[in-house]
């Protein structure tokens, strides 16, 4: 029988490429979107998955993108958001708008795209998949000169606990994750935090850890968000 796919919208070198290389060990057949498909062709390569060239707040990329998929889908993550930083009397209209369309409409493209396809497949285990959006404490709180960010964020939590609330009695999972710190990119070269301070800052790979723990969350406990942080972090 061929392996559940496990897809990853928005893959980069930090916490998707740690999603990629656990799901593979865990049995599944990654697959893997990204703008810029040529910067990802090691982790392609390291882990067997299907690479695809997506803007995930594209109509018809993501359509294209879904159509593509043959087999179960057990696991959709979004990962992609964009940042605009300053004073709100400053901000670009245009460039806001492009920031909300990645973080927010794009979750709900995939969302869409992914609760239609697992809607038709038969529950196994009783799941018929999980959907994951990554979030950040921007959808908790609004940080100044962080205006689009947070809309994005608070769109995305929005969607994320509508679906939750609709889906999961069709025994599709839906979570919202709180990214809330810095995430510890070991392929970078220039010093971090965590280098004077260990686990001052989010290790990708656990974080990944937590993912795949909500992917096996029994429906009965079914999480419909999630809190990260590192135990430095004041809250």
């Amino acid at each position: 029988m061929s392996k559940p796919l496990a897809l990853i919208v928005g893959v980069g070198d930090g916490l998707s490429a740690s999603l990629a290389r656990l799901l593979v060990r865990q049995g599944y057949q990654p697959v893997l979107a990204a703008r810029n498909v040529d910067k990802i062709s090691e982790l392609a390569a390291q882990t067997g998955a299907q690479v695809h060239a997506c803007d995930g707040s594209d109509i018809e990329q993501v359509e294209q993108l879904f159509a593509s998929l043959n087999g179960r889908l057990e696991v959709a993550i979004y990962n992609p958001s964009a940042r605009q930083r300053g004073p709100v009397a400053d901000l670009d209209p245009r460039t806001v708008r492009d920031a909300i369309a990645v973080t927010a409409f794009g979750s709900f493209l995939v969302g869409q795209a992914a609760a239609r396809k697992m809607q038709s497949q038969p529950l196994e285990n009783g799941s018929r998949g999980t959907i994951l959006f990554t979030g950040a404490s921007a959808g908790t709180k609004g940080f100044a000169q962080s205006a689009p960010f947070a809309m994005g964020k608070f769109a995305q939590r929005g969607l994320a606990q509508s679906m939750a609330r609709e889906l999961h009695p069709k025994g599709i999972h839906v979570t919202w994750v709180n990214i809330d710190g810095g995430i510890h990119n070991l392929s970078r070269s220039e010093r971090t935090p965590a280098d004077d301070n260990p686990d001052s800052m989010l290790d990708p790979d656990a974080i990944a850890d937590n993912y795949l723990a909500l992917i096996r969350q029994h429906r009965s406990t079914w999480s419909d968000e999630l809190a990260i942080r590192p135990w430095v972090e004041r809250f």
